[in-house]
């Protein structure tokens, strides 16, 4: 928590109100605990209080992971402020910990002086051996370092319920709402956002509709839980978060998939396209199926396929009829889905492939974050088959670089792959809604019959794209297939000479798109000799510790990448001007390799692989040590 600015006692009788700049809260508690619920409940109240704010849920990997284990901890931290913020937060201020395994999954994050809000009810001789802890933190003396608040919020629920008729565990369920309402208190939240969300969840038109005293259990134990915190001696003081100085417009929260669904959408309407999203389920892209299949309204078609390349197939298909083909994974997924990539590249046809990335290799780590799928979405493929590669850098920028992807597809007649990761896919933050008349235009390169022998392959001599024919247009017959095509006709052709001249073409147009993209932005220190390299959903951590360490004193400067092939075309002669770049990254060092081998010059990387986003503070410890020690 930022340091406090003022103190000011409402008056001798009342809790002290404290205002602070920013706040970092994890919630945390066991799958069934209704961690997701809480945070997301925060974070709405906080988005409509006009806070700008960055959230990272944590979900356990394991669905059915035994209760009360650190396996089936799940988490939510919301970091929210009254300054413009582009990272979840480092260190918290606040921990709640439902039970014992949720303490000893993330009592590590807490600040020294923290607070901690901790469930007494969950700290039991039985809750202590399922956590595989060797003494009661809450007896033990291993909590003395921060601001503990101990309350039986199990029972105090069970309690607030009672006239409800809600009786046992689902009585005991709602300890969630009453931890919320405590946490409402504390940083002078009010009720009504999530009291009008229970009347509406619960609403006479839902499926909940025959669960009343659910909704009424609920509402008792959020009000239950602000009462409790404003009358117990336990909190002497709350805080206030003012709201941040946005840009003026129409703002909504929006996760990195929910933006991803909105993009591919806006792209199809905007192109006059129909769009067929082909998918298997898979986290933490699974989101995106569910989206687009709200969207029938629009036109959109969403096919659940038996697997990973039938959904490629399927999309790749609907490309070649014509329409905007889209599919997402992520994992071992986009590893299935190679085979038909390649099939794209040599059939020049506009396929979106949206992987989300998560630990690898193999099915890795499922719900959590990394960058480790750059080299094979570039060279995965049999053959020199290069393809566009962008990359969102934050759960609102997946809009603009979804529909970015699609528009390079269709222009170009080419697949894209667009890069998030788990954590913007399932993060968010608000989102200033654009204005959809300010959106331009995708124009197609739909083929028209005039008579003459239709050339499928001929290419256009600025794109070098290939007419868009679609199958039963009289005059517009083709072949199609995997074999080589023979220039301007795409008949199957062997000869070497083709083969060269079609593989010169099909480089040259993805080089091409250079021309057509940003060009890269330099930030920071004018006077740097070291610039910092980042890409994709790193951007927000990289940007804030570049800051930091301009303010300490490092004379560096930062570019953010997010066209990875091709690079901008300013790529190069930027790199000229520095003595020293870094790249940090949430892999081995997959970009230092493309940097460092297409432009012959040393790259040093700061690389990490643990499921999460870097920190603000490891990357600023990070280049002090690079810049300082090792001159």
């Amino acid at each position: 928590m930022s340091t406090p600015v003022t103190d000011v006692p409402i008056n001798p009788t009342e809790k002290a109100h404290i205002d602070v700049e920013s706040v970092t809260i994890r919630f945390a508690g066991d799958s069934g605990d209704g961690m997701q619920i809480t945070g997301t409940q925060f974070t709405d109240a906080s988005a409509v209080f006009g806070n700008d704010l960055a959230t990272m849920p944590d979900f356990p990997a394991e669905i059915r992971a035994p209760a009360g284990t650190v396996a089936g901890v799940s988490a939510y931290q919301i970091h929210f402020s009254s300054l413009d913020i582009k990272t979840p937060g480092d260190d918290l201020n606040v921990l709640v910990a439902m039970n014992a395994a949720a303490l000893k999954a993330n009592i590590a994050d807490l600040e020294e002086g923290g607070i901690l809000l901790l469930d007494e009810a969950g700290f039991t001789d039985k809750d202590i051996e399922k956590a595989e802890m060797k003494s009661n933190p809450l007896t033990d003396g291993s909590l003395d370092g921060y601001r503990v608040i101990k309350a039986n919020i199990t029972e105090l629920t069970i309690n607030a319920v009672k006239e409800t008729g809600l009786k046992g565990k689902s009585a005991e369920l709602c300890k969630n709402f009453f931890t919320l309402g405590m946490m409402y208190w504390l940083y002078d939240r009010p009720l009504t956002h999530t009291l009008k969300w229970l009347d509406e969840k619960y609403g006479p038109k839902t499926k909940y509709k025959d669960k009343p005293e659910v909704a009424e259990s609920n509402k008792k134990a959020l009000t239950a839980g602000y009462n409790f915190a404003d009358t117990v001696e336990l909190f002497t003081s709350h805080y206030r978060v003012k709201k941040a100085a946005l840009p003026k417009g129409k703002y909504r929260k929006i996760s990195g998939n929910e933006a991803t669904v909105f993009g591919l959408l806006t792209a199809s309407q905007k192109s006059g396209r129909p769009l067929f999203y082909g998918s298997y389920p898979i986290t933490p892209a699974s989101d995106i199926l569910h989206g687009l299949s709200r969207h029938k309204n629009f036109g959109v078609i969403t096919f659940q396929a038996e697997d990973e390349i039938a959904a490629i197939a399927s999309s790749l298909g609907s490309a070649y009829a014509g329409g905007l083909g889209v599919t997402a994974t992520s994992g071992p997924g986009i590893c299935l889905k190679l085979e038909a990539m390649g099939l794209g590249v040599m059939t020049e046809l506009p396929l979106v492939i949206v992987d989300v990335q998560r630990g690898g290799p193999s099915t890795g780590l499922p719900t959590k974050t990394e960058q480790s799928d750059l080299l094979m979405v570039m060279f995965g493929r049999s053959g020199d088959s290069p393809l566009p590669v962008l990359a969102a850098r934050s759960p609102g920028d997946c809009f603009g670089m979804a529909f970015e992807a699609a528009r390079i597809a269709l222009k170009y007649m080419t697949p894209v792959v667009l890069l998030t990761d788990g954590y913007i896919a399932n993060g968010a933050e608000p989102w200033l809604i654009p204005d959809h008349n300010a959106i331009p235009e995708i124009k197609t390169n739909l083929a028209t019959a005039d008579g003459s022998t239709f050339q499928a392959f001929a290419r256009d001599p600025v794109t070098m794209a290939r007419k868009w024919a679609i199958p039963g247009t009289p005059g517009l017959e083709h072949r199609i297939g995997g074999l080589e095509k023979a220039r301007n006709t795409g008949a199957v052709a062997y000869d070497p000479e083709n083969h060269q001249a079609m593989t010169n073409e099909r480089h040259a147009k993805i080089a091409g798109i250079a021309n057509d993209i940003p060009l890269a932005e330099v930030m920071g220190r004018a006077d740097a000799d070291a610039l910092v390299i980042s890409w994709g959903g790193t951007f927000g951590t990289v940007s804030t510790a570049v800051e930091e360490a301009i303010k300490g004193g490092l004379p560096v400067a930062h570019v953010h990448l997010q066209y990875l092939n091709p690079f901008p075309r300013n790529l190069g002669e930027i790199l000229d001007k520095y003595d020293r770049v870094i790249i940090p990254e949430l892999n081995m060092g997959q970009l230092r390799l493309l940097i460092s081998g297409r432009f012959g010059i040393p790259v040093q990387g700061i690389n990490q692989v643990r499921g999460k986003p870097f920190k603000v503070s490891f990357l600023v410890s990070e280049l002090h040590r690079i810049l300082e020690t090792q001159k």
